[in-house]
């Protein structure tokens, strides 16, 4: 116990922290963070480097998300809270409802609470701004749960569901 706690407090909790920053990151950047948790799952569950089965651990003893949809997770929730107005300014900026935007209020896009993602220049680090990462993660998200009613707290749970099902 004393271990899971000591990993929780100073691995995993780091890693979730910096995960919003690596949104479009090329995949060996992830592979490095997947291989942080997994090398600290290993800690918590003490399970040597090559057993098997530390992606079920992960997943249904940990509730970890793993790398990939732990960096969706991050954008998902702050353009949830943009759209409630519990976001900061600058933030809430960029989150602009396809049914604002003058010139596409007649599109079908406008009823599926759609939010309208900018161009970018650079394919790089375009991608990874949140300007665009975060309409792109809520834009992906099934019709359901990018209804603008849905709580914060039935948003989050169903966002985490949504992401573990992508196993």
């Amino acid at each position: 116990m004393s271990a899971a706690t000591l990993v929780h407090a100073f691995v995993s909790s780091r890693v979730d922290y910096c995960k919003a920053v690596f949104a479009g990151a090329p995949k060996t950047i992830t592979d490095r963070l997947q291989r942080v948790l997994n090398d600290a799952a290993r800690v918590v569950s003490d399970t040597r480097k090559f057993d098997r089965g530390l992606s079920r651990i992960m997943h249904t003893e940990l509730h970890w998300l793993d790398v990939p949809e732990g960096i969706n997770y991050k954008p998902g929730m702050l353009m949830h809270r943009c759209q409630h107005n519990k976001a900061p300014r600058y933030l809430m900026d960029h989150c602009t409802s396809v049914s604002d935007v003058a010139y596409r209020q007649r599109l079908r896009s406008v009823s599926s609470h759609k939010v309208s993602v900018p161009q970018h220049r650079l394919s790089t680090y375009g991608r990874q701004a949140f300007a665009v990462a975060g309409p792109t993660v809520r834009n992906s998200l099934p019709e359901d749960m990018r209804d603008p009613d849905v709580s914060e707290d039935s948003y989050r749970q169903s966002l985490k569901t949504f992401l573990f099902s992508q196993y």
